[in-house]
């Protein structure tokens, strides 16, 4: 499922247009970016909890080469699905 697919399924739902759902697609997805630039995480009960992963600097291997390189520090979004979603 795609976005448009999933805006579709929503104003279905939802009694809105696809536009309306569009929007609240990306209002969601928005939040939670904001909320992890910031360090707090999201918690959905029954879906899971979005948050900001961190991941050190570290020596990595180009393999085709097999030269030592070092990456970059970096933080990302990570998911953590709720319970009941582990079992799907």
């Amino acid at each position: 499922m795609n976005k448009s697919e999933l805006a579709k399924a929503i104003s279905d739902k939802a009694g809105i247009t696809r536009a309306q759902a569009g929007d609240a697609i990306d209002s969601f997805i928005d939040a939670i970016v904001a909320s992890a630039k910031k360090g707090e995480t999201v918690q959905l009960a029954g879906f899971g909890t979005f948050h900001a992963k961190h991941r050190e600097a570290r020596e990595v291997r180009n393999p085709r080469t097999g030269e030592k390189m070092k990456s970059k520090a970096k933080t990302s979004l990570a998911f953590r699905p709720a319970s009941a979603l582990k079992d799907i």
